[in-house]
């Protein structure tokens, strides 16, 4: 599967913020930033780059903020060729705060959006792009949302917008792999001058093979996370996906050594991967909110209570 116009990008930090409000120890991000660019992955997302007057920051970590001088230190004194990424949703940044890419220490951002605000979505590449940055619009629970409402926000951006991927995200994972391809190819058929990009999660343990399917149809940008880590299910873990590629210029030693002294520490505190709950979930193709609560609860193992209250099953 060697394709040079690949580019393995990783969400680690991002999407496993989603998990402890984006707490982690700076020392763990700079770790993960070190075995990052030694393993030749191309891009890193240290996190959110929201806007602090719109959210406690007693209640978030600082990598849901993302502040420059904070990136700063983390890569400082590494050698790396890894580009930064942050990502902002609509209407959760003021863009008049962020700074110029000549002054920032950001090579993307990436803007998180569904269908229905795509409109919002190609302003704000739009201003990014102007600001120096490469950017990307991730359309979320895209699984939601694949009739003519997604024909007509792809044809909007391939017309109106500056940017440079295009993101097949399937928040629920609740896809495979005829859908995958089948949305793969409406996108390269609408998109002519963008690259198409696949994020999957792993509720139904599908996150690796939905991404190996995404290649095979020319979707170029590809996510994964170090061990799968993500919100609830979490992603496609970024050794397969290293391991699949068989590009020379990936290590996945320092990837493996990460796992072992970050990672396997990590799971014993917080939870990620693939549970019941959010295989249910996936199924159902439902956020995975329900079941995020369930594991948060006293009855958390009662899997056939909680599929019968997204089914309605049994309820008289």
């Amino acid at each position: 599967m060697y394709r040079p116009k690949i580019k393995v990008f990783d969400c680690t930090i991002r999407d496993g913020g989603l998990i402890n409000n984006h707490d982690f120890d700076f020392n763990f991000v700079r770790n993960v930033y070190k075995a990052l660019s030694q393993s030749g992955v191309d891009y890193m997302e240290i996190g959110y780059k929201n806007s602090r007057e719109l959210f406690s920051s007693s209640e978030y970590g600082q990598w849901k903020f993302c502040d420059d001088e904070e990136i700063k230190r983390v890569i400082d004194g590494v050698e790396s060729q890894i580009k930064i990424s942050v990502m902002v949703d609509v209407g959760r940044v003021n863009i008049d705060n962020i700074k110029p890419k000549k002054e920032s220490p950001v090579d993307m951002i990436r803007v998180a959006a569904y269908v229905k605000d795509i409109d919002k979505a190609i302003f704000m590449v739009n201003s990014f792009a102007d600001k120096g940055y490469e950017t990307t619009i991730n359309i979320m629970a895209i699984s939601k949302d694949m009739g003519p409402e997604l024909d007509e926000a792809l044809a909007q951006i391939e017309k109106e917008s500056k940017v440079d991927v295009v993101y097949i995200v399937d928040s629920f994972g609740y896809l495979y792999q005829e859908p995958v391809e089948y949305l793969v190819k409406k996108f390269k058929n609408i998109i002519k001058t963008k690259e198409v990009g696949f994020h999957g999660h792993n509720n139904q343990q599908l996150a690796f093979a939905n991404t190996i399917e995404a290649i095979i149809h020319n979707a170029n940008y590809l996510d994964a996370t170090v061990y799968g880590i993500g919100r609830a299910a979490g992603n496609c873990p970024l050794e397969l996906l290293i391991g699949f590629l068989k590009n020379p210029k990936f290590d996945i030693r320092p990837i493996l050594d990460l796992i072992s002294n970050e990672f396997i520490p990590l799971r014993d505190k917080i939870e990620w991967g693939y549970i019941i709950p959010y295989a249910i979930s996936g199924m159902m193709n439902e956020h995975p909110r329900a079941a995020m609560a369930l594991r948060k609860g006293k009855n958390k193992e009662n899997y056939r209570q909680f599929y019968e209250s997204l089914t309605n099953i049994g309820i008289e």
